[in-house]
Parts: C-alpha cells; structure tokens; sequence
C-alpha cells in the first residue's frame, strides 16, 4: 500500500532499508501515473541489472555446454564416461530455450558472447583437471595441470553448435 506522505528522498532511502516495501511503492506509483514521485535512478538501475542477470544466465549455460562438449570430443576415456556431460548439455540446451522463448532478443546477444563464453569454459575445464580424481587425466594429456594455453583460443564450436551439436549421437549411427 502506498503510503501517500512518502517523499522522494524517503524513497530513495527505502531502497537500501527495505527493497520488498521500495518496490511495492513504486509499483504503486506507476499503476497510478505518479511518475514524477518514482525512484526512477534505482528503477533504471534494477531494470538494467535484470537484463544482465538474464544474459549472465544463457552465458553460464552456455559455457556449461561449451565445456562438456569439448570433454566429450577429447577427454572421453570410454564408452561409459560421458553420460553426465551429455545430460547436463540437454539439460542446459533446455533452459537456454526456455530463456529464448522468454526473451527472444537474448539470442542475438548470446551470438556476440561466444568468445567470452569460451573463456568461461576453459576456466570451467582447468578446475575440472584440479579435481584429484582427473589428476591422471591432465597428466595423460597434457603431462601437467593444463593452462589456458592447452585450449584453442578462439571457440571451436559455432553458436548452432553449442545449441545443437550431439556428437554422442554420431557415435549411435
């Protein structure tokens, strides 16, 4: 409920003392075209940051994707290793078009990301060598704990791959 004695300042100090009750105030305000008494600083600000928060979201599941494609084509020791990756790319595949269908404009972001999203999944797959029970992998194939320089610096995969691409899928045929 609005309280109609707030001020503008009192508003603005609300943000920091109880973001809950800021919002409902200034949801108020706009529902009833009090516009010049919104806190239209912190409002732009929150809406910027929610259009962050969705293109961080889509970059963290694609560079999960990035990530256990390129383990799939390259650190796979056997038929059985493997599954979780591939469950975890559907998996992620699924919430990025969730994301999508909700923002379709995310996607042509999410085109320009991908270098930066394979930066991301480089980091990913170094820790994943740091783990002690991958230490013989990183041994086996790169004779040490690998760095960024063990990993193609541009992305080895196009953005229809990283939403499409099932490399376990040739293997079936």
């Amino acid at each position: 409920m609005i309280m109609k004695t707030i001020s503008k300042e009192e508003l603005k100090s609300l943000y920091e003392k109880d973001y809950y009750q800021w919002i409902i105030e200034n949801v108020e305000l706009l529902k009833n075209k009090e516009f010049d008494l919104v806190d239209w600083d912190n409002v732009i600000e929150e809406l910027e940051s929610m259009g962050r928060s969705e293109l961080r979201s889509v970059i963290s599941f694609m560079a999960i994707i990035l990530e256990h494609l390129y383990k799939w084509e390259n650190f796979r020791e056997n038929e059985n290793m493997g599954d979780s990756w591939v469950r975890s790319i559907l998996s992620s595949r699924n919430r990025i078009y969730d994301l999508f269908e909700e923002s379709p404009s995310l996607k042509n972001k999410a085109k320009e990301e991908i270098e930066l999203v394979w930066k991301s999944a480089v980091r990913r797959l170094i820790n994943w060598f740091k783990y002690p029970e991958n230490a013989h992998l990183a041994n086996k194939y790169f004779g040490r704990k690998p760095t960024e320089k063990d990993f193609p610096e541009k992305c080895p995969y196009t953005f229809n791959q990283i939403l499409e691409y099932e490399p376990w899928e040739e293997e079936n045929v």
